[in-house]
Order: C-alpha cells, then structure tokens, then sequence
C-alpha cells in the first residue's frame, strides 16, 4: 500500500497550524491581558508563566508555514500575495513581542513601561492580524488558474474584521484559563474574572461568526445543508457533533470557572477551538486555496513529499518530546518569586 503523500502532508500542516492556534494562542492572550493586571509585579508573574514555552510554542508557525512553502507550493504562491499585509503585520508584531519579551526583563523604569506597552501591543497586533489573515481565507481566494487574480486589500472587509474581533477574544479566554491553571492567589481570582468576560466574549463572538460565515459565504453554507431560508437536515445531521462539541467546550469552561478547577477551563476552551478548527475544515475541505485550489492539484511532485516526509518523521517526534518534556518540567505554579534569566 502507497501513502497518499499530498492527504499526509495536508494532515501534518494542519496539526501544526492547530497547535500553533492552541499552544502560542495563551501565550498571546496573555499579553492582550497584560494592561488589566494590577500592578508590575503581576506582569511579572504573568510573563514568568510562559517563559519557559513561548518561544517554542511559536515552532509550530514555523513548520506550518515552511510545509505549506515546501508540501504545496501552488497554494503558497497564490495566499501569499492574497494575505501578504496582514501577514507582514503579524509577523512585524510577533517580531516586536519577542524583542519586548526579552527586554523588559532587563529595562530600568522608564524602560520596563515602553517594554511592557510593546509587548501588550505587540500581541494585540498580531492576535488581530491572524484574525485577519483567517478571516480572508475563509472569504476566500480569487484566482485564475492557479496564480492570485484579486487585488492586495480584498481581505479587508466587514466579515474579516469580526473575525480578528472573535480571535481576539478568543486568545484572551486561552490566556486567562491558561493563568487560573499556571498562577494562585489574587492574580488567579483576576484572571477568573478575566475568563467571565473573555468567554462571553467569546461565545457571543463565535454565534455571530457562524452565522455570518453562512449567510455571505454560500459556498460553506451548502456544506452544512443551508439553503438561505432553512437547514436540510440530511446534510446537516451527520455535522451536528461539531457545534455540540464547542458547546461541550463553553459549558465545561463555565464549569472550571465556577468550581475553581485549576486546568478544567482551560480544557473547555481548548474543545472550543478545536470545534471551531473542524467546523472550518468541514466549509472548505478539499480545497486549500478556498474554493477553487484543491489540495492534491496544489501538492509538490511525490518524490519531494516523499524526501521531505522523512525529514519530518525524525524532526516532529523531536518537536513533540520536547514540548512535552518544557511543560512536564515546568508544571507547577508561578508565584512572586519565580525568575526568568
């Protein structure tokens, strides 16, 4: 039995793009929380919380970006152009996070706020830049044949917009389920609050999305059985556990965050997004240009899948082990004196 190289390689690109979304998405809720904290020595505490994993949080944007260069090179030439501001946008503002991540640590006064602004900024840009950067994928991609056709500012419309607003909301409900998880004490009962706000954010956000996306996208609309009027429960039924399990998500979310559970809410939000992730794949699947670009029409020749898949093969269990091992070994709570050197 031969592999189906191009299915292979879609499957690892879009795990990789979904553990970017899970794990780097709290370390940017984080500092879109940043300005709420009650005082420097919260932030501290805050950005201790994720300095042993950020950074590598961030590996899985690397391999989903340079699979998707080096797997689908058609789909990357065509996105590209399509996306290239936002995308210079977010990757300027991940750039600007980091340098702020390291800085402020060492900053004097003066120094420690701008460094702090930075990072808060910095985070909040690139939250909305993905947010951006989905919200015209899942617009979808004008092309002739296979190269981009549209114009460099297509993905700036009212529905992209709502998108960024949802992700961002979003990411501040991973950041603060993340610290009810990872801190104690006051900042803990803060970021529970936090969480109240985020998730109904997040809720509201995400009921408006949907319904957006069905209304002015019809070609996703026909994938769950909508014509404009009534869902066809014929076409819709066999979907209906997606939506079930984001509403699973909310509802064990509300549950850690009544009960004080320390890693239920963050469980709970990570079953939203991970709804939330299928429901897209279901809307456009085969295609990975939306909606006219299919995957295996956009794959590199199988000799070069099949050269690059070894490569992966002994690189991700590495990845894996290793993230598995930093949050293994940095599990317990943060407190007022823990240190980041």
């Amino acid at each position: 039995m031969t592999l189906d190289l191009p299915l292979v390689w879609a499957g690892i690109i879009a795990t990789a793009v979904l553990l970017y979304v899970l794990l780097d998405g709290f370390d940017l809720g984080i500092g879109i929380l940043f300005p709420f904290a009650a005082s420097p020595a919260e932030r501290d505490v805050m950005m201790e919380s994720i300095a042993p994993v950020w950074d590598g949080n961030e590996t899985w944007l690397v391999l989903g970006g340079g699979g998707l260069f080096a797997a689908f090179p058609f789909a990357y030439a065509a996105l590209m152009p399509a996306l290239y501001l936002p995308i210079i946008l977010m990757l300027l503002a991940l750039i600007l996070r980091g340098v702020a991540f390291e800085f402020r640590h060492h900053g004097r006064a003066r120094g420690k706020a701008f460094w702090t602004a930075a990072f808060a900024g910095g985070s909040i840009a690139a939250t909305l830049a993905q947010g951006l950067v989905l919200g015209g994928f899942i617009q979808g991609v004008k092309l002739d044949g296979k190269g981009f056709a549209g114009g460099p500012f297509d993905w700036l419309t009212p529905y992209s917009l709502l998108v960024a607003v949802g992700l961002l909301a979003g990411y501040a409900l991973l950041g603060a389920t993340y610290l009810i998880w990872r801190t104690e004490g006051p900042l803990q009962v803060r970021a529970r609050r936090w969480g109240w706000i985020a998730g109904g954010a997040t809720a509201a956000l995400l009921a408006v999305v949907s319904v957006a996306t069905l209304y002015v996208h019809p070609r996703i609309a026909v994938r769950w059985g909508f014509d404009g009027d009534a869902f066809h429960l014929p076409t819709l039924l066999p979907l209906l556990p997606i939506p079930l399990l984001g509403l699973i998500g909310l509802g064990v979310v509300v549950l850690g965050l009544r009960r004080a559970h320390q890693a239920t809410s963050l469980l709970g939000a990570y079953l939203v997004f991970l709804s939330g992730y299928i429901g897209l794949a279901v809307g456009f699947f085969p295609n990975i240009v939306p909606y006219d670009l299919d995957f295996r029409d956009a794959a590199n020749a199988d000799n070069a899948l099949s050269l690059m898949l070894v490569g992966v093969a002994i690189l991700l269990p590495a990845i894996l082990g290793y993230t598995i091992w930093v949050y293994w070994l940095f599990r317990g709570k943060v407190g007022g004196n823990a240190g980041y050197h």
